[in-house]
């Protein structure tokens, strides 16, 4: 494993551990553009990894998490301790998948300097391979910056939750042409500033397929198309854990229903003594 964290499969309830694997690298990343689509998909703790990891090319720990995990109104108060905290835990539970890891709001946009400092934290203290960052040509000297460093990063551009507010709210991109013409020009400073993978998400389709085909590197589609070089998901949002989803989701699950039947079940048997049952219990040996 990448970390020098293991988990103690005598005494986890996160087993069994599945046979190492070679993971996949960066480069193996970027060599996908136009081949087989990518699978990336989020992940926030170990089980989730373990489950997640043998059908995925990349996992993500997204600063989505600040919604998702704690209940925050956005991904704005996401902290680097909260992503160091869950990108470790996803690493250890991972074998197969690159692991990459937001750089949350406040961290790295100051300068080319503070976006070294926090991603070379994230990736010390998590073993991840890369981080992601939102932002175009804005950000391009950054990424350059970081790349020329031995930092991987992974581009974010279009609909960018951690500028939510000059956006004013979640809003599709790229209807108006000048929206449209900004989204390309920003996928492609990304691409030239040496990002390996760009998340393109939130924007009308046309401009994700010109987008896509105007870089050489692999673009992961999140509300884009299916054109797109992969695609990524909140995996909550995937498994139905949620009634609330963007229209981009589509559910492959309904865990919200299984859970509430099973915490229902649960309740009953204990306010009716029915749980626990001798099985469940231990007794005096004769």
């Amino acid at each position: 494993m990448s970390t020098t964290f293991t988990i103690d499969t005598a005494t986890s309830r996160a087993t069994p551990t599945p046979a190492p694997m070679k993971r996949l690298t960066v480069p193996a990343v970027r060599a996908r553009k136009g081949g087989e689509p990518l699978v990336m998909l989020t992940a926030y703790t170990v089980r989730m990894a373990q489950l997640m990891d043998p059908h995925c090319d990349m996992l993500l720990v997204g600063d989505s998490l600040g919604q998702v995990i704690y209940g925050l109104p956005s991904t704005l108060p996401v902290s680097v301790e909260m992503m160091c905290a869950h990108g470790a835990a996803v690493v250890r539970g991972s074998y197969h998948s690159l692991v990459v890891i937001d750089m949350p709001f406040g961290s790295y946009e100051a300068s080319p300097e503070q976006a070294f400092a926090t991603a070379s934290r994230i990736m010390k203290e998590t073993g991840a391979a890369a981080v992601k960052m939102e932002g175009g040509e804005a950000m391009a000297q950054t990424v350059s910056f970081l790349v020329a460093r031995g930092i991987p990063v992974m581009g974010h551009v279009g609909l960018t939750p951690q500028a939510v507010n000059i956006l004013g709210g979640h809003r599709v991109q790229g209807r108006d042409p000048a929206v449209a013409a900004k989204v390309l020009a920003d996928t492609v400073a990304i691409d030239r500033a040496g990002a390996f993978a760009i998340v393109i998400e939130g924007v009308v389709e046309p401009i994700a397929i010109e987008a896509t085909r105007a870089v050489s590197c692999p673009t992961i589609g999140i509300g884009a198309s299916a054109e797109c070089d992969g695609q990524v998901l909140v995996a909550e949002d995937m498994l139905g854990l949620f009634e609330r989803t963007a229209r981009f989701v589509k559910r492959y699950g309904a865990m919200a229903d299984l859970v509430n039947e099973a915490a229902g079940a649960y309740a009953a048997d204990v306010r009716s003594r029915a749980f626990p049952t001798p099985d469940q219990t231990y007794q005096p040996k004769d």
